[in-house]
């Protein structure tokens, strides 16, 4: 009898910091629960699994009888726990002490609630920088999953991986197990009876004096979550006639990492580059060059040569979506700058709340766009933006900061200027806009800047090129979602023309110019700004009161014209029904809605969400034009319209010296 291959299968589950409740409980529902229930009757298949910390906590407080299942299964050798950072953030670009503390914060947090310490880890994103191994092999990892394709890169060939193989950086060491391609996307998308064949045929590449494995570690929402796949995997019963087929076989056996870690030899030394899967070669790149990278892959797999020599057509890296998108690169900055400040206060000083807040603003998923939502969904954003304020003012309590300052915080060549007076922070771009990029309400944790322009995303030119709704359907099986083109929301062309001037508070023009600004220097520290572009200067000035932030706009001359500002301001409710106009005592609508009032002082927008309001108050009657600022990006569901702010316009024309405008920021 020939040798088995040794399946060594892994789930990864996660859900975003700050996903809706709802979201939360249909996952479980459909995936979670039903999966662990089905793997615990089968206590002779060996499998491993990776809740992220967020998640876990949520599904011990709220699923305790489906936990208890997992505890038995950890505790009959079943379930080998992967360990991860605590959040889920991407480790190669948080500051290696944080690393440290998230990866360590999670191991301990399974010793605790599980009684096993783990020794793998999980990758977020399967992004892997050479960088993290120190931090991994110093919290006692001692291997990680990455794609085959990360071999394949360095020169590895596919008849190499069927083993690990083991790197060191700074002269620590950590393993490699390589994922498996081919099983990911087989595994729970092809018949049960194909993916069998597939895995049984592996038992003829072993090696002298080796044991092959077949590696697998992949999202667990692909079984249940995914489109179809709920059908599919349960109610048709694909995973257990898989599980069922796996037992049968003589050809195959399950383990866990940890055990054909032990029982096996590494397969040598390895060095890879830096690179995520194959997907995010294209994701990670600017709209153009995504384009392009799209059409060399389409040339090469039309020409018959893209899966032997896919290693060498590589895209971007991880980190690009820090210069793909200035949103992200904020948030991530912004971050940096707070664990800095975190890292420089006196130990006696730091507490376990401003670490988990620190852990908190890490969370991946509000920092990229790929297939599915991400940067684009305003939730997941007021999530970081809720922890990084909140630590904030716990930081500025023990260390606190001027009520004035100027850095080049997002490193790209142009200084931003800080506000703040503890109860509010107003954080101003020093560029021609002099807009407001950042509002922060420290009561309500709550950054009203945090908004989203509209940028082209290569994905558009299938809405451009008009293409219908396609469920990609497979020969056999059912389509990954990879493959699929289907609409949420009706989409028309204007929707997706890019933006030319930034989402931000403030934004000037003169008879529809945008109007040029420029620093006065000697009123820097008042905020004094003054147009370059006009006959006839105009000044503007920002300062704080209290819970007030009042931008004072100073006319030289009255003109025969019409001055407008752009307030985009990022309301929790979003189009929901928590958020609602108040106008004169009477509720006009909510934030989704189109609005216009002439001769306006005053409106409110009160948001139930936000658990407070905002009051516009301005010193000479204006035209109030309101309306929904929506993005377009994919989702599971398919192409779909996001709310990401309230566009107010204000206009007037110039015909008084000064109009003030007040935004009045009140908690409940």
């Amino acid at each position: 009898m020939s040798q088995r291959v040794s399946l060594l299968l892994g789930v990864h589950a996660h859900q975003p910091v700050g996903n809706f409740p709802d979201v939360l409980k249909d996952a479980h529902q459909r995936c979670y629960r039903p999966f662990l229930q089905i793997l615990y009757r089968y206590p002779d298949f060996r499998f491993s699994v990776h809740f992220s910390g967020w998640l876990l906590d949520y599904l011990l407080q709220h699923f305790p009888d489906d936990m208890a299942l997992l505890h038995q299964m950890v505790a009959r050798r079943q379930v080998e726990l992967f360990g991860a950072g605590d959040t889920e953030p991407v480790l190669a670009v948080i500051p290696n002490r944080d690393r440290i503390g998230q990866i360590d914060a999670f191991s301990r947090k399974l010793a605790i609630k599980f009684g096993q310490r783990p020794q793998g880890a999980w990758l977020t994103e399967r992004v892997w920088e050479s960088t993290v191994v120190p931090a991994l092999a110093n919290c006692g990892i001692r291997y990680v999953t990455v794609d085959d394709y990360h071999f394949l890169c360095a020169g590895k060939t596919p008849e190499e991986l069927n083993g690990y193989f083991t790197t060191e950086e700074d002269a620590y060491k950590l393993d490699l197990f390589p994922i498996s391609e081919s099983l990911r996307y087989k595994i729970p998308f092809s018949p049960v009876e194909e993916t069998i064949a597939y895995l049984e045929s592996l038992t003829d590449r072993h090696s002298p004096n080796t044991h092959s494995a077949a590696v697998y570690f992949d999202d667990i929402e692909k079984f249940g979550i995914w489109p179809e796949t709920y059908h599919w995997v349960y109610e048709q019963g694909w995973l257990e006639h898989f599980i069922q087929s796996v037992l049968a076989s003589d050809k195959i056996c399950t383990q866990h990492y940890s055990e054909y870690h032990a029982s096996e030899r590494t397969r040598g030394i390895v060095y890879l580059p830096t690179v995520s899967y194959i997907e995010m070669n294209e994701w990670t790149l600017p709209a153009h060059s995504a384009n392009i990278y799209a059409e060399l892959l389409q040339q090469a797999k039309t020409s018959g040569w893209y899966e032997h020599k896919k290693a060498f057509i590589r895209g971007g890296i991880w980190k690009n979506f820090f210069s793909r998108y200035a949103e992200s690169n904020w948030m991530h900055k912004r971050m940096l700058g707070l664990s800095a400040r975190l890292a420089e206060l006196p130990a006696q000083q730091r507490t376990s709340e401003m670490q988990q807040k620190l852990y908190e603003s890490q969370a991946n998923d509000a920092y990229w766009h790929g297939m599915f939502g991400g940067l684009y969904l305003p939730h997941l954003r007021r999530a970081i933006y809720n922890a990084m304020v909140e630590l904030e003012a716990l930081l500025d309590t023990c260390a606190p900061r001027p009520s004035y300052f100027t850095e080049d915080t997002d490193l790209d060549g142009v200084e931003e200027a800080y506000l703040q007076n503890g109860v509010l922070q107003a954080v101003l771009k020093l560029d021609d806009f002099a807009s407001i990029c950042e509002l922060d309400a420290y009561q309500l944790k709550h950054n009203f800047g945090d908004t989203l322009r509209v940028q082209w995303e290569h994905y558009y030119q299938k809405i451009q090129a008009g293409q219908p709704d396609s469920s990609g359907d497979a020969v056999n099986g059912i389509a990954s979602a990879h493959d699929r083109i289907s609409y949420k929301h009706e989409i028309n062309a204007e929707d997706i023309v890019a933006d030319d001037h930034p989402r931000g508070l403030f934004v000037d023009r003169l008879n529809g110019m945008f109007i040029a600004y420029r620093s006065v220097a000697a009123a820097l520290e008042n905020n004094h700004f003054q147009s370059e572009n006009t006959n006839y200067p105009i000044h503007k000035h920002v300062l704080l009161d209290q819970n007030r932030l009042q931008v004072a706009y100073h006319f030289t001359a009255k003109l025969a014209h019409k001055f407008s500002t752009e307030i985009n301001l990022a309301m929790p409710s979003c189009d929901g029904i928590g958020g609602r106009y108040i106008y004169q005592g009477k509720i006009l609508g909510g934030f989704g809605e189109l609005l216009e009032l002439a001769d306006m002082t005053e409106i409110i927008l009160d948001d139930d969400t936000l658990g407070g309001s905002v009051v516009l108050k301005i010193s000479h009657p204006v035209t109030l034009r309101a309306h929904p600022h929506f993005s377009v990006s994919q989702s599971e569901s398919g192409f779909e319209k996001i709310m990401q702010a309230t566009a107010l316009l204000l206009e007037w024309p110039v015909t008084t010296q000064e109009l003030i405008i007040t935004l009045e920021i009140n908690a409940r």
